[in-house]
């Protein structure tokens, strides 16, 4: 398709100019002579690029580029003048034109000015769909009575500048909680910049998180801004904040309560305004009874308290986590979509994922490349997920009937907590059976509120199964 320029100018003669110039070089050129006009053809045809005259009767241009901006913030505009003045240039630049073109203009000048705009229309289109596709990737998944607290706690967070402290085991999402955090804050225009404190040697986490100047010690070659200079009014994550020594916890501590840092070899402190996110799957407390903490820096940082649940206890979020993971997975390596069979994602349900999602996405990922057909089965999982699906309950007086512990839930579990949740779902999808699936019968059976058995059947993710 042809880029459509729209061109905005009172005068026949200069609008006639312009469309011959485009048209010899294979654009589409359609023309309004007032503000009004251009404003509902750009509403009705949606320009690639607007050619805007700046001194026109009734609506000046730099009244229609102010409306213009209110109507699509994204196309490129640039000015024409014959009379000009730099007050005005830099007016039409605040309000967002690109370019100046001076009357009289050659057909060169014309064409390099479309060009131009054209290349910073592709260059905002880019950046948005980037944009799209970041927060897709960190996008949080699931519904589950666990998970809703968590996205409550942000909701009620986010706003505010207050540090906030998140808790949980390694691969929960703690770093898509942080994102999500900063994303939803009135710092999301600003920077969020991420510290691995676990993954940085003791020797120069210091220097990554407050700089150092050129000298100040051996293999200081350059001087070094720090990760919280570059988060100055936005946003630093610091994941894995107790694995960070005493010395850096001590300069930490400062920086939240001081808002200022000291770069390596300097004696002079520079402000910063930043928002402190901290992560960490460690117990933060018996890390203080050990002295490997300081009692200080916790209170300082556990402002807004907010754990992430594990996999095990969000498996209703099942099914939403494995569509989204298997289609980022899909558009990632430009493979056709497949979908999981009723056994195969009860199966992964049931699983104990001690490395969760982080381990779940790697898991997927793997099934969408290796399993054959459109659909993964139950035959495709690995062994050890295979095994966490449950049994058929044996008939009496057969030989199946004396289960091995390699076939009983006892083997899906890798914790007491685990082995109750399996034994609980067992017992609840047996007792649904034999009721018919009758909500109010099985909750009189089984001696529990009705409204305590619709939690439970939430939390394990129970449907009813349909026969045939």
């Amino acid at each position: 398709m042809k880029p459509r320029i729209l061109v905005i100018d009172d005068e026949a003669a200069i609008r006639d100019s312009v469309r011959m110039i485009l048209e010899y070089e294979q654009y589409e050129c359609i023309s309004a002579s007032s503000g009004p006009e251009g404003l509902a053809i750009l509403k009705k045809d949606q320009p690639d690029m607007v050619v805007l005259d700046i001194k026109m009767p009734g609506m000046s241009g730099l009244e229609a580029l102010s409306e213009i901006r209110k109507v699509d913030e994204s196309v490129p505009v640039a000015m024409m003048s014959g009379h000009g003045t730099v007050a005005d240039a830099m007016q039409a630049t605040r309000l967002g034109a690109f370019d100046f073109i001076e009357k009289p203009f050659t057909s060169e000048r014309v064409l390099v000015t479309v060009a131009k705009g054209l290349e910073v229309r592709q260059l905002k289109r880019e950046n948005r769909e980037l944009k799209l596709a970041m927060e897709a990737r960190y996008e949080i998944v699931g519904d589950s009575p666990a998970l809703r607290t968590v996205l409550d706690a942000v909701r009620k967070a986010a706003p505010t500048n207050a540090t906030v402290l998140l808790t949980g085991e390694s691969g929960v999402g703690k770093e898509l909680v942080a994102r999500t955090v900063h994303r939803n804050s009135a710092r999301a225009g600003q920077r969020f910049v991420q510290v691995n404190c676990a993954a940085i040697p003791e020797e120069l986490i210091e220097s990554e998180l407050f700089g150092h100047e050129k000298g100040s010690f051996t293999g200081a070659t350059e001087k070094q801004i720090g990760k919280f200079e570059q988060a100055d009014h936005g946003t630093i994550f610091l994941d894995e904040v107790g694995d960070m020594s005493p010395k850096t916890q001590a300069k930490v501590l400062r920086v939240l309560q001081e808002q200022e840092v000291e770069r390596l070899g300097s004696a002079r402190t520079i402000k910063v305004d930043v928002r402190v996110i901290a992560a960490t799957n460690k117990n933060l407390e018996d890390a203080i009874s050990r002295g490997e903490f300081r009692e200080d820096l916790y209170f300082r940082l556990n402002v807004i308290p907010i754990v992430v649940p594990p996999l095990r206890e969000r498996r209703a979020d099942m099914p939403l986590l494995v569509q989204h993971l298997a289609a980022r997975t899909s558009e990632e390596h430009n493979l056709k979509p497949k979908k999981f069979d009723p056994r195969a994602m009860e199966a992964l349900q049931r699983y104990r994922w001690r490395g969760n999602i982080r381990e779940l996405r790697n898991t997927v990922e793997r099934l969408m490349i290796m399993a054959a057909g459109d659909v993964v089965r139950f035959e495709d999982l690995a062994p050890d997920v295979r095994g966490a699906a449950p049994v058929a309950p044996p008939q009496a007086d057969t030989p199946a009937a004396a289960t091995t512990l390699s076939q009983s839930p006892v083997s899906a579990a890798g914790t007491l907590r685990e082995f109750k949740d399996t034994a609980e779902r067992a017992f609840l999808v047996q007792k649904l059976r034999e009721n018919s699936w009758n909500i109010s019968k099985t909750a009189d059976v089984i001696d529990t509120p009705r409204s305590n058995l619709y939690k439970k059947l939430e939390q394990y993710g129970i449907k009813q199964e349909v026969d045939g």
